[in-house]
């Protein structure tokens, strides 16, 4: 088997890694320079006098692309990005974001419809089929269902003061979550809904394969080179995340990065080495008890997300959310004596009952919404499995509602890594996958019927 480490250009724009060791473009100074000249028109002064008199705070103004507005201020003091195309008829979409490590400044593009805006160009797509495309930074970092629902309801707010008479919703990653406790305890607030590599089954799952994982990890690795550094409690963060006081935020992120992944990446240059040595077994027996694919990009992105934010999910759901005291772990990697040491010698923990419940409400998916969904899902995800776009048809269908979703696979996508070699990506849609998927709701949504695709 190959171990190779692939990840997409698309997932470099909008993935974990590239947020902690890709620095950001300073967007805010080319804006703060376009706003100096530039002169709305009639309709856009009326737009920019609405959303001040509507709340928005600190708001600037300029020119979007193709004689469009766009606007960038804050709510509630959170900061928004608003881009509104020229001849404006009502329709709009808006975006939430997904995870970010915890003590990560909450920063949003100053363009919804640029590149690194997220989304995998959606927002771009839907702003040239004339409807405004926005998005807003949450309340926090790190576990933000709560927060990144608050900040999107805020941000409808606003476009329907504007006039928006249609307004959808996208999602990626941690934002499909978002998305689908949006459609499920606010049914009348968007008109349509997409879910991108979401988190569509809930956080005991997503937050018991990352356990799992690292768990075992921990257990094949002790005593070796490979080992991870830090704390070696699975149910914690490995290793700080948040900068001490004076120290520059973004290179002390990129150098913890760097020190976490560091043994990862020699365990997986080993066993390409060795296919059939030590190492190689090591990776098998991993990714077999995590559920993940055995290459670098699906080890690196789970241990980055809860090596540096474990503690945060604790903080934020009150307790740990995942247990394994009675789980039996197999693997068709282990001889059955290895399996029995493993189950032996593995971190056992307990899950807190009432994190349990806080994560239900945060959100366990229940099938049961009204309106009309999209999701799409790429067939190896190396964060978020596919097992949760399984376990969406699985849960829709048992309430009955799967007339009002609509599925799509994409194929799995690879690409460099940020931090060297090659891995599966995380939300790896092309552009043109995002045009199918936004055309399909729309056209859902405005004919009121589902289309019947394949």
């Amino acid at each position: 088997m190959r171990f190779t480490v692939t990840r997409s250009a698309r997932a470099a724009r909008a993935a974990l890694l590239a947020t902690v060791l890709i620095a950001a473009s300073p967007m805010a100074a080319a804006a703060a320079d376009t706003a100096a000249v530039f002169k709305p028109t009639k309709a856009q002064s009326a737009l920019i006098r609405t959303a001040k008199a509507s709340g928005a705070a600190d708001l600037s103004a300029r020119a979007g692309p193709n004689d469009g507005l766009i606007l960038n201020g804050k709510l509630d003091g959170r900061t928004f990005a608003l881009a509104i195309p020229a001849g404006w008829r009502g329709d709009a979409l808006l975006h939430a974001h997904g995870y970010t490590l915890p003590g990560t400044p909450e920063r949003i593009s100053d363009d919804p419809t640029s590149r690194l805006s997220g989304g995998s160009g959606i927002m771009a797509v839907a702003y040239g089929d004339g409807l405004a495309a926005g998005a807003s930074a949450y309340d926090k970092s790190g576990m933000a269902v709560e927060a990144g629902v608050k900040a999107t309801l805020r941000l409808r707010e606003l476009v329907k003061a504007l006039g928006a008479q249609r307004v959808y919703v996208n999602g990626s990653s941690m934002g499909g979550n978002i998305v689908m406790t949006l459609v499920e305890t606010q049914p009348r607030a968007f008109d349509g809904a997409i879910a991108q590599c979401g988190v569509t089954d809930g956080w005991e799952r997503e937050l018991g394969q990352l356990t799992d994982l690292r768990a075992a990890y921990n257990q094949l690795t002790a005593g070796t080179p490979y080992a991870l550094p830090g704390v070696q409690d699975a149910t914690r963060s490995a290793m700080p995340i948040v900068p001490p006081p004076g120290e520059d935020g973004d290179a002390f992120r990129r150098k913890q990065v760097l020190a976490l992944t560091a043994p990862i990446v020699a365990l997986f240059k080993a066993a390409e080495a060795a296919p059939e040595g030590r190492e190689a077994r090591i990776v098998r027996q991993v990714a077999s008890i995590g559920g993940f694919e055995p290459e670098l990009a699906s080890f690196v992105l789970p241990f980055v997300t809860l090596g540096f934010g474990a503690d945060d999910f604790r903080a934020t759901f009150g307790g740990q959310v995942y247990g394994n005291q009675d789980k039996v772990y197999r693997s068709l990697d282990m001889t059955p004596a290895e399996a029995e040491a493993f189950n032996r010698g593995v971190q056992r923990f307990a899950a807190d009952p009432a994190a349990v419940a806080e994560a239900r409400r945060w959100r366990q998916v229940t099938g049961r919404f009204e309106t009309p969904l999209v999701s799409i899902h790429n067939r190896i995800d190396s964060l978020v499995p596919y097992a949760h776009a399984e376990s969406l048809t699985r849960i829709v269908a048992a309430a009955g509602n799967g007339e009002r979703l609509i599925q799509f696979t994409a194929p799995a996508v690879q690409a460099p890594l940020p931090i060297g070699g090659k891995g599966y990506d995380h939300c790896g849609f092309s552009q043109d996958e995002m045009r199918g998927v936004w055309r399909t709701l729309r056209t859902w949504v405005e004919s009121g019927r589902r289309p019947a695709v394949d």
